[in-house]
């Protein structure tokens, strides 16, 4: 067992600290590829440190506490990511609306609802023809996956995984414009 564990165990502050700042950092990173959430990266990671000292006396570390934090990190990312219920079964335009009613909805300015709208129909226009194609039939037309996969012949598996790249592109587009609103 990793000598930090023990004392953080002990309730040596000065110890958690170091250990905190030396992997924060590439723990934030580390949530935000699985999030694409920078301020939910940085609250997940904080929750986990928050854990780690409220409970360190009961930590069942068995390798090394770096290791057991990583894999505290990306569980509670997925457990974010069921929790908001992103599923196959959700409309990205439906999350990314919650995400704008935040932001953008409290202006009560349609000029920015009409701007998103249209960007968010050009980033769909310019994928790929065959993203394009599903993200489609998906997001506007509503199809279910297994119908676009009859449709287009080809597999559940390769529909979604361009949907999750198109969700990816989306997402960006839509942190970005929230950004720039």
């Amino acid at each position: 067992m990793d000598f930090i564990i023990k004392e953080i165990q002990r309730g040596n502050k000065k110890a958690f600290k170091i250990f905190f700042n030396k992997n924060y950092e590439k723990l934030v990173i580390y949530a935000n590829g699985y999030l694409y959430d920078q301020q939910a990266s940085e609250d997940i990671v904080q929750d986990v440190f928050i854990y780690i000292w409220e409970n360190a006396k009961k930590l069942k570390v068995v390798s090394s506490l770096e290791g057991y934090v990583l894999v505290m990190v990306r569980n509670r990312c997925i457990n974010f990511l069921k929790s908001i219920n992103l599923t196959d079964q959700d409309n990205l335009l439906e999350i990314n609306s919650t995400l704008l009613t935040e932001n953008i909805y409290e202006s009560d300015n349609n000029e920015d609802l009409e701007k998103v709208h249209n960007q968010i129909i050009k980033t769909i226009d310019s994928l790929p023809d065959k993203m394009q194609e599903i993200a489609k039939k998906r997001f506007i037309q509503g199809y279910k996956y297994q119908e676009i996969a009859d449709e287009m012949a080809i597999s559940v598996n390769t529909v979604k995984t361009q949907l999750k790249r198109a969700k990816k592109i989306i997402s960006e587009l839509i942190s970005l414009i929230i950004f720039i609103l």
